[in-house]
């Protein structure tokens, strides 16, 4: 176990003869007359090794191998255009070697009943869908984190225990903190970034938020990533303006570093390519408009949910700025326009093809009287907030944010079913194992 080991991806570039080590897990295995052939992967990729059975000490190792045994094995470079990426190795020997059970999910799980791949989860996450999906989602990660540092953000952090809602305090899910009862897991870090902004300007986090929703749709989670900002002085204009750059570079560097991954989950990149700003503005009363068109009974004032969501981004081949929604309809923290006082400055980001809501966000309001009235105005408590009213008694500032689903963003930039199969560990209503 002590040789020098190659990266299944590094091997492709190597000339054909240089003799290499490479380890990882089984993930195919055929056997035919005179040789095996087993397909081999590790965290970069897969290749195709072959074992000639006139080697009977390599031959009787390989022939005890289940699917996912692990193995560390040597052999030559062979230029092979019929193999997976072009080249194979023929090997000279098996260094080390695990002989693990048989696999209990057959070549045939794409097919397989989903729920029993969620009960299966810790084994499902090996499997080359799996593995696209997870790839994409770290450079997904990584873009977000790339984009706010080189404009100035400091990443900062909230705290996961809060005591007052962002979202609706009929989403929260309360949690025995030693002897109190009005602890909540957060719904967003939003509150906390509104301060942080008062000495750092422009913030933003990454971190986990949780909603108490009992919701069976395919793009619900109970525990969900979040990227969410905040900036001072920032208002709506350049709000829409930042959101259009930032999914933007998020796509532009999975098309950039993921293009195998894509084809691998069969995802149509036309779509893709064409994410550049500008994206598509569409008010909130275009979009009733365009929905009652389309049949659906919903009249001004009502919620855009799901389904209405899905028949409104079908018209459209690119994200949708969805902006201006009634005060009803957005939470009390939303400025409303002054210029439409019966509209707030708000805007969700649409993704295309059906999917939907990504992103919500919009002006803060930041006067402390008309932020006092509008919380009262909803019927929520002063007290409960009056730390944040705090913000806006002293030295408030104009300001905007937003909330950005990563699980969604990466749903469907891998053009998936299901927001399930966007992260590794789904937590859904039905689901907290394993």
């Amino acid at each position: 176990m002590g040789n020098r080991v190659t990266s299944i991806k590094d091997v492709f570039s190597l000339n054909e003869g240089a003799e290499v080590t490479i380890r990882g897990w089984v993930y195919r295995k055929r056997e035919l007359k005179d040789k095996i052939f087993l397909i081999v992967r590790d965290g970069s990729g897969i290749i195709q090794a072959v074992i000639n059975k006139s080697e009977p000490n390599i031959a009787d190792i390989v022939s005890k191998l289940n699917i996912e045994s692990s193995l560390i094995l040597t052999g030559v470079v062979k230029k092979e255009p019929r193999a997976p990426g072009g080249s194979e190795i023929h090997v000279k020997r098996i260094d080390w070697y695990y002989v693990g059970d048989p696999f209990p999910i057959n070549e045939d799980a794409a097919k397989a009943d989903s729920e029993y791949l969620l009960d299966v989860r810790h084994l499902w996450v090996r499997s080359r869908r799996m593995w696209a999906v997870l790839r994409i989602r770290h450079t997904v990660f990584g873009a977000i984190h790339e984009f706010f540092r080189s404009r100035g953000y400091y990443e900062v952090q909230g705290p996961m225990f809060v005591s007052a809602a962002v979202e609706g305090g009929a989403t929260l899910f309360p949690v025995k903190y030693f002897d109190r009862e009005d602890v909540y897991l957060t719904q967003s870090s939003q509150f906390y970034l509104e301060v942080l902004i008062y000495t750092l300007e422009k913030v933003y986090t990454v971190a986990p938020s949780f909603r108490a929703e009992p919701s069976r749709t395919r793009r619900h989670l109970t525990e969900f990533w979040h990227a969410e900002a905040e900036e001072a002085w920032l208002q709506f204009d350049g709000l829409l303006k930042l959101l259009e750059d930032l999914i933007t570079y998020i796509v532009n560097k999975v098309l950039e570093e993921r293009q195998d991954e894509l084809k691998l989950l069969g995802r149509d990149m036309k779509i893709l390519e064409d994410v550049k700003p500008p994206f598509y503005r569409v008010s909130y009363d275009e979009a009733i408009e365009i929905l009652q068109s389309k049949g659906l009974k919903i009249k001004w004032g009502d919620d855009i949910g799901a389904d209405e969501e899905r028949v409104l981004t079908l018209q459209f081949d690119k994200p949708v700025l969805l902006h201006h929604f009634p005060e009803q309809v957005k939470a009390f923290y939303h400025r409303n326009d002054p210029s439409r006082p019966e509209t707030t400055l708000s805007v969700d980001v649409l993704a295309p093809e059906g999917y939907g809501e990504i992103v919500g966000g919009g002006e803060r309001i930041y006067d402390y009287e008309e932020l006092l009235g509008k919380i009262k105005k909803f019927g929520l408590k002063p007290e409960d907030y009056d730390w944040y009213l705090d913000l806006r008694r002293y030295g408030s500032v104009p300001h905007a944010g937003f909330g950005l689903g990563i699980d969604r963003l990466v749903m469907w930039v891998c053009g998936l079913d299901h927001i399930r199969d966007a992260i590794p560990f789904p937590r859904d209503i039905r689901r907290v194992k394993p």
